[in-house]
């Protein structure tokens, strides 16, 4: 029978075992997240695999779980750090004092982030669903609603030019925004099907030659 020295210690050795297993991996969540960002933006929600994600992000599936939910949550949270992040220059596009300059600030900056050279190329919220299962409709719908208020914001923002007179009173700005809005996705695409970064800029240059002046 075990003395009271050898209980001691059987019982020091479970508690510490206990604590272990219970106590959480401690990771740089903000990290985690941005390098799960980077794979949806290299393999879409469905090519990326709970495998894939945190082996990138060097976390168990216990810790991804507890820190940002099942993987479509883990989605979303990486798809607000993107339009926080890489694609943060939709927000700075639209406080461009002119029409002209808010759709030229728009395709140069979608054309920077989808030709980065740091980061894979195309754009998350084009490449995220362009293979998705039936059963991820949750997904699609959220990266459409993700792409149609960036064009609502370019309408509105349009619409004002047109009520200021930076846009001449025939314009019409839920056109301009779908143009706009067009040309950026066609963009993504030629980005991640390998086009460089300096023939897409004159592909930008292009497109706004025919830009409506007041």
């Amino acid at each position: 029978m075990p003395g009271w020295f050898e209980l001691l210690m059987l019982d020091v050795m479970t508690n510490t075992r206990r604590a272990t297993i219970g106590r959480p991996r401690e990771f740089d969540v903000d990290e985690a997240l941005e390098r799960a960002m980077v794979v949806f933006w290299e393999q879409g929600y469905e090519g990326a695999s709970l495998t894939d994600l945190t082996a990138a992000m060097g976390i168990t599936r216990t810790s991804m779980y507890a820190a940002f939910g099942n993987k479509e949550d883990l989605f979303r949270k990486a798809l607000d750090r993107y339009s926080a992040g890489p694609a943060g220059y939709v927000v700075r596009a639209l406080e461009e004092p002119t029409a002209r300059e808010v759709a030229a600030a728009f395709l140069h900056g979608g054309v920077d982030t989808t030709t980065d050279p740091d980061r894979p190329h195309g754009c998350l919220t084009v490449q995220g669903a362009l293979a998705a299962a039936p059963a991820d409709h949750a997904i699609r719908d959220a990266l459409s609603d993700w792409r149609n208020n960036a064009c609502a914001r370019l309408h509105d923002r349009f619409q004002r030019a047109k009520d200021e007179g930076d846009l001449p009173p025939t314009s019409e700005p839920a056109l301009l925004a779908r143009l706009v809005a067009t040309v950026a996705s066609g963009i993504a695409v030629q980005a991640a099907g390998g086009a460089g970064r300096d023939e897409l800029h004159r592909v930008v240059d292009a497109a706004l030659q025919s830009w409506p002046l007041a």
